[in-house]
């Protein structure tokens, strides 16, 4: 294991040669290649949502090679290097969970994630400082699951819905104000209110328990499966261009094959 590791870095360091180094790896900083190490991740996600087990494998090996890059540049900036990385993490991931590799114990979920948050909050303040209850939330995250991050930080000092119903009611005041800053038609303040109203739509889900970024992915699934239902059936009625039909004939075909689908269910 520890020679295929070798290689790697080998082939990453020969990459960034700045004598006999690929031009495209050498001109490479720390801005340029996150947007690959997030577009990555995405692809390691949707191997595993198809269950595609052979594609998985190649894009972990994707993934890893951005650790890697990342490692060859703090080398070469000599800032750390990718031992640092690996020593890093294992000291983390012993330090928080003491139930496995000390004598502490905890009998379930809630008393592990307790455990893990005091830890995590020890850190923070042995790096000094004052420290806020939403610090640390990456700003590069999906909207969808900072919001939920955001959320249940705030829930942790109480600042939260006792239940979803307050949640839910907090979307129709959001709708509202929605109608309002469009029938205003201030461009600015319908962007605003319609943040406020997707980030109202997220606190539903949490108090639901529901994951926001996942119930929207099933809900893209859903629609592209439906959509493409509904241009296969146009065609075989002859119409291959959607265009031309009104959406009156749109939206009766997209009925239609959602008939089709609870019959299917049935």
């Amino acid at each position: 294991m520890s020679h295929k590791i070798e290689s790697l870095l080998d082939i990453m360091a020969r990459l960034r040669d700045p004598h006999k180094g690929c031009p495209w790896d050498r001109k490479q900083t720390w801005a340029t290649i996150a947007p690959y190490t997030v577009e990555e991740a995405y692809e390691v996600a949707d191997a595993i949502e198809n269950a595609d087990f052979s594609e998985l494998k190649n894009e972990l090996g994707d993934l890893l090679f951005q650790v890697v890059f990342y490692a060859q540049m703090g080398k070469e900036q000599g800032l750390f290097d990718f031992n640092d990385i690996v020593e890093g993490i294992c000291e983390k991931m012993i330090r928080r969970h003491p139930h496995v590799f000390a004598d502490e114990r905890h009998d379930d979920d809630v008393a592990l994630k307790e455990a893990w948050e005091r830890e995590k909050s020890r850190e923070r303040a042995q790096k000094g400082g004052r420290h806020h209850v939403l610090e640390g939330v990456a700003r590069a995250l999906p909207a969808l699951v900072r919001a939920d991050k955001l959320q249940k930080r705030a829930a942790r000092v109480g600042f939260d819905w006792p239940d979803a119903g307050g949640a839910v009611d907090k979307v129709q005041e959001e709708l509202a104000e929605v109608q309002e800053a469009v029938a205003s038609h201030d461009q600015d303040a319908v962007e605003d209110e319609v943040g406020d109203l997707l980030f109202a739509a997220v606190n539903v889900a949490r108090l639901l328990d529901v994951d926001a970024e996942q119930a929207l992915r099933r809900g893209n699934r859903k629609f592209e499966k439906r959509f493409r239902r509904m241009e296969e059936a146009l065609r075989d009625q002859g119409q291959d261009d959607m265009k031309v039909l009104s959406l009156d004939q749109l939206e009766h075909a997209w009925q239609q094959v959602k008939r089709e689908e609870q019959k299917a269910d049935d």
